[in-house]
């Protein structure tokens, strides 16, 4: 048996090998400014974990950020020789999805809003690189090891979404039994807990927790998202057992809708999600 699922567009464009060799040449100028990863994001406006995930290539650079480390590391134009190469990839990073997601990730690249509902795991858009990996790891059938490092890489390029601006609207709601799972040990969920500290911080996203001691729940039909792009009609992402539907009828987007609207007034919200959040790491 072999899994069915099609690649990633990192894995079929050869974008990874680009972005892994633009990470090496930016760790090295920024070794050889001696700099650290923490120096580097204060000084380019963004964050340290940002800069060793750009590092170590599974966190596409944005143009803004080649120009301002190009300058603050006096690489001499050799970052921003890259600017063309790297635009070019990221385009045809949002085109060469296959056909099945497609669709979707059209969508999500260029989403105005986007609520989700979970209930195994932590949404993509949230894991660290790490829950990332386990979650790939652990699929069965088993994937190499070579398959797994670009499913992690496209999955946290998804990621950018929280840094382009303006941002999106964002609300996650995850069911409290995928909060608690430690994928991938202790040490992989405390950083998964902080993640989520993080994002759901953000001024732009709203994280709420559903408690396992509801005794009503209205969407027992699985996980859903949410998706709003740019002049364009809410539709509804479904993926089961590795098969996605794109939901655009207007009337079942509608139900789906209503659905989470009464999620979101069942579930914790956002002050005592994070509260909670606060409990569960000060538990690990």
């Amino acid at each position: 048996m072999t899994e069915e699922r099609p690649e990633r567009p990192a894995e079929v464009d050869g974008t990874a090998h680009l972005f892994s060799a633009l990470g090496k040449q930016l760790k090295v100028l920024r070794e050889n400014a001696s700099m650290s990863q923490r120096e580097l994001g204060v000084a380019a406006h963004c964050g340290e974990d940002l800069v060793s995930a750009m590092e170590r290539g599974v966190r596409t650079p944005q143009p803004d950020f080649l120009v301002r480390a190009d300058e603050l590391l006096a690489a001499g134009g050799v970052l921003k020789a890259a600017l063309d190469d790297v635009r070019a990839a990221k385009a045809r990073a949002r085109t060469r999805h296959p056909e099945w997601y497609r669709n979707y990730a059209n969508l999500e690249a260029e989403a105005i809003e986007l609520h989700d509902y979970s209930n195994q795991v932590v949404h993509g858009l949230l894991q660290t690189e790490d829950y990332a990996r386990a979650i790939f790891s652990q699929r069965r059938p088993l994937l190499d090891e070579e398959t797994i490092a670009k499913r992690v890489a496209d999955r946290l390029a998804r990621q950018q979404m929280f840094e382009r601006w303006p941002a999106p609207t964002c609300s996650f709601i995850l069911e409290e039994a995928a909060l608690l799972r430690p994928i991938g040990g202790r040490a992989v969920h405390k950083d998964q807990l902080l993640q989520m500290l993080r994002i759901g911080r953000l001024r732009t996203v709203e994280l709420q927790i559903m408690p396992t001691d509801r005794e009503e729940h209205p969407n027992v039909d699985g996980v859903f998202t949410l998706l709003t792009a740019k002049a364009r009609q809410q539709v509804a992402y479904t993926e089961v057992q590795g098969y996605p539907r794109l939901i655009t009828d207007a009337e079942e987007v509608r139900l789906i809708t209503a659905r989470y609207g009464i999620l979101r007034s069942q579930a914790l919200n956002a002050r005592e999600t994070l509260s909670l959040i606060e409990k569960t790491l000060g538990e690990r």
